[in-house]
């Protein structure tokens, strides 16, 4: 009898790449995604982010706002800090047990990814510099 594949194993490691690439800017930001999604529907304040990283409220609210913004988690509609992952979107889910997947197999790997991206106050700085064709 052969094992149904794991959903690590039907999303390619570039996309996972690419995610962690285009989506992910620091280890404790990956760590909080991962953390609210292994939650889920759990929410977490600053604090309890802040905790579970071993980094100030300041920097877990951060970090919070951040993955909010990027639209990666959701944020309680009656308090500023308090974030949850939405398990409503199927593909996402997929890509984030791949990604924790991988992450945990690739620890090395991964945070080397990471750790090679320029800072994101240089990224948008040269994205400002950046031609971008008009949409009519």
């Amino acid at each position: 009898m052969q094992d149904e594949p794991r959903n690590d194993d039907r999303i390619p490691s570039e996309k996972v790449d690419r995610f962690i690439v285009d989506e992910i800017d620091s280890v404790p930001h990956l760590e909080a995604l991962l953390l609210l999604w292994r939650g889920a529907p759990r929410q977490y304040s600053a604090a309890e982010i802040a905790d579970q990283l071993y980094v100030s409220v300041g920097q877990g609210g951060a970090i919070g706002e951040d993955l909010h913004r990027r639209g990666l988690i959701a944020r309680e509609h009656n308090s500023a800090a308090v974030f949850f992952y939405d398990m409503q979107n199927e593909s996402h889910n997929e890509l984030l047990e791949a990604l924790d997947a991988t992450y945990r197999r690739e620890l090395i790997r991964i945070s080397g990814i990471i750790h090679s991206k320029p800072s994101p106050g240089v990224r948008a700085f040269a994205n400002a510099f950046r031609f971008r064709k008009d949409k009519d």
